[in-house]
């Protein structure tokens, strides 16, 4: 943790089983530090249970990899990673631009320019992936789209470096902080065989 402060890395490869703190308490602790919530975030590990992946993604991971794995999946989705890692921070824009990048769909409200979002007025603190996730659903409110398509347009995933199980987890945990009943979405909705849709009813 103390390197990570140090250095700024622009990516971590984290494993799970470790000394000390374990690697799901320490993605806890990098996605509540402001200064460090931002870089993307690997997890690399032998545990491959849903509950595993679940509890990895709740505490902020973009992406899941278990072992044994091949390198070259690994690389590829470290290069994914790292495609979609925040740009330096501009200048603060004016109001009035401010108000332009400020998404209203439903009872969502999601301010570009600072990365919150709120849900019927209430602040809910999303992890990176989660973010642009729903950043890009609003900006296309009502249209169907694949697990593949998100993977390569949200997150810049190549074809071969796609997990349509990544969408599945970050959707559910989405879900977990902006639907009122997440076992019964109403804004997220699963569309059978097609994909996903946020949907602009209140």
């Amino acid at each position: 943790l103390g390197l990570v402060h140090r250095q700024r890395p622009d990516l971590i490869v984290l494993d799970v089983t470790m000394p000390h703190m374990n690697g799901l308490q320490l993605c806890h602790i990098l996605r509540r530090d402001p200064e460090l919530a931002a870089i993307p975030i690997l997890l690399l590990t032998g545990h491959d249970s849903i509950d595993d992946r679940v509890r990895g993604f709740e505490e902020g991971a973009d992406d899941y990899l278990p072992k044994p794995f091949d390198l070259r999946e690994l690389k590829v989705r470290i290069k994914a990673l790292l495609r979609r890692a925040p740009a330096p921070t501009p200048a603060p824009a004016p109001p009035a631009e401010q108000t332009k990048r400020t998404l209203l769909l439903g009872p969502q409200s999601l301010a570009v320019p600072t990365c919150q979002v709120t849900v019927h007025g209430r602040l809910v603190q999303l992890t990176p992936a989660e973010f642009e996730l729903l950043h890009y659903l609003m900006q296309h409110p009502n249209q169907v789209f694949s697990s593949q398509h998100l993977l390569q347009h949200v997150w810049g995933y190549t074809p071969e470096a796609a997990e349509p199980g990544l969408v599945r987890w970050h959707m559910m945990n989405l879900r977990t902080k902006i639907e009122a009943d997440p076992a019964n979405p109403t804004l997220l909705r699963t569309i059978p065989r097609h994909g996903y849709m946020l949907t602009s009813e209140r």
